[in-house]
């Protein structure tokens, strides 16, 4: 029986969520996990049973709460120092937190015009906000790319966490149609592609309560 309890969202919205559980998974840190439909009228209070902050996702390890998906990486970071979470060189894991930290403070029109929703297929008119985010995100996803391509198939050779932190926007680009280069489209197939993502992704299209807020 694991110590840890991962609390997520629906697994067909919530890119918060996506983060940790994909980290988890990767690196074969193994836990339970608790799902909380989002948006509806108890969602609030069921999550505020978990999270000091009343969002997702929370980590539980045994009495500890550790709330926000970037503080939950890093903690499992320093609990297993032995695995390549942030890549195998300082200079990598300089640049693999820098465009992590980029992505979770940043790219607001991309989050409000682009909601993650894996079961989703359709074309969306771009406005230049998001268009100007959109060319920021292949703009680090082909720097590093070009630069690791001969180390794997993530943006820093082997899968770290600055990968699950684009995992969600690889899922955006999909639903909505974004074209991309090849390089930029070959990451996404990698992501796509994994195992673990694999099985978040089945999971998602099997759920059945849906977020209007989300749907076309």
């Amino acid at each position: 029986m694991t110590d840890f309890t991962l609390v997520i969202g629906n697994k067909n919205y919530s890119s918060w969520s996506l983060r940790p559980w994909l980290v988890m998974e990767q690196f074969g840190i193994e836990f339970e996990e608790v799902v909380i439909p989002l948006y509806r009228p108890e969602s609030s209070e069921q999550i505020a049973v978990y999270s000091p902050s009343a969002k997702v996702p929370v980590l539980i390890d045994n009495s500890l709460k550790i709330w926000d998906s970037l503080a939950i990486c890093e903690y499992l970071a320093e609990l297993y120092p032995d695995r390549l979470w942030w890549g195998k060189t300082p200079e990598i894991r300089a640049n693999a937190r820098s465009i992590a930290a980029e992505m979770h403070s940043g790219f607001p029109s991309l989050r409000q015009n682009l909601p993650m929703n894996c079961s989703l297929r359709c074309q969306k008119a771009l406005i230049p906000e998001v268009d100007r985010d959109i060319q920021r995100i292949t703009s680090i996803w082909r720097e590093y790319r070009q630069k690791y391509a001969g180390e794997g198939s993530f943006l820093f050779g082997d899968f770290t966490i600055a990968d699950a932190f684009y995992a969600p926007v690889v899922l955006r680009f999909r639903t909505y149609g974004v074209e991309l280069e090849p390089i930029c489209q070959a990451y996404t197939e990698a992501i796509i592609n994994l195992p673990a993502m694999e099985k978040w992704l089945n999971a998602a299209y099997s759920e059945t309560t849906k977020i209007p807020e989300y749907e076309p």
